[in-house]
């Protein structure tokens, strides 16, 4: 399964939206109304719940500054990954969209996909919100 989130623009540089994403704690703005619970276990990982759902863990796989952030499962029963993509459009203004990756059988998929597509876009949507 592989879904995008609509591409937002922000009216900071790309590096600026970089260093925000990469501090996970800002994860924490960034999450849905419904969120039950945020952790930051360290600076790499934190974990997360929303209602009805079950707890999930996110650690930095990748990150190439100031363009890719890619946070992964951690431990878990599900594989996926969650990258940020961020590029500059105009001196002061840059572009960003998240990238949800999964490998799933076709019932988690069509189970999950709705809740995912809405997760990221909220997600998307609260980085242009929230990134000062």
């Amino acid at each position: 399964m592989n879904l995008e989130s609509p591409k937002v623009v922000i009216k900071k540089s790309s590096q600026i939206v970089f260093d925000f994403l990469k501090d996970l704690k800002n994860f924490k703005s960034l999450m849905p109304a419904n969120i039950s619970k945020f952790e930051l276990i360290n600076d790499e990982i934190f974990l997360f719940a929303i209602s009805g759902m079950p707890e999930i863990t996110l650690k930095k796989k990748y990150l190439d500054s100031p363009n890719i952030i890619v946070l992964g499962a951690e431990g878990g029963k599900l594989d996926f990954s969650l990258t940020a993509y961020i590029k500059d459009i105009f001196k002061n203004e840059s572009e960003v969209y998240l990238n949800f990756k999964g490998d799933f059988n076709p019932m988690m998929t069509m189970m999950i996909k709705g809740p995912i597509s809405k997760f990221i876009e909220t997600l998307a949507l609260n980085v242009s919100k929230n990134c000062n």
